[in-house]
């Protein structure tokens, strides 16, 4: 498995993990479009893939203007085999070397995502949009979690 940085020739990939998952699903996958993606890859933020026999399996995507993790996706054929985690750890180390400003997301509750993000070090703050719940990361708490 390799994790690089996400590149525009990715994003076709990207959509195809993005409209594989079981949970957080798009009402309509054509809300997220692929200018979309490049806007937040290469405007907003940055963003990784993760590859296996070179198909992108994950991906994830830190936004610095909104100061929010747009997206961290596996395909379900890779879940639980630690490609999320090393996902999360390059996007929050790439996220607090820009900004020391807290970072949130949004994950739908009752989820394998929001359990991801409790055990990873993430605070609820609250609900956003329609009824996710809300999750900060400060620049301390990732640093503490990290050993730093």
């Amino acid at each position: 498995m390799v994790i690089r940085e996400a590149q525009k020739e990715d994003i076709p990939q990207i959509q195809v993990v993005r409209n594989s998952v079981k949970e957080n699903t798009l009402s309509n996958p054509d809300l997220v479009t692929d200018r979309d993606c490049e806007e937040f890859l290469f405007e907003r933020g940055k963003g990784w893939v993760a590859e296996v026999n070179h198909v992108i399996v994950g991906f994830a995507i830190a936004d610095l203007k909104e100061h929010n993790i747009w997206a961290l996706f596996l395909h379900p054929d890779f879940e639980k085999q630690g490609i999320g985690k090393k996902l999360h750890s390059v996007m929050l180390d790439w996220y607090f070397s820009q900004t020391r400003e807290n970072v949130w997301l949004g994950t739908a509750p009752n989820t394998r995502a929001e359990m991801f993000y409790r055990k990873s070090g993430w605070t609820e703050t609250g609900t956003h949009c329609k009824g996710e719940i809300k999750f900060e990361m400060t620049f301390d708490n990732w640093n503490s979690l990290k050993g730093v």
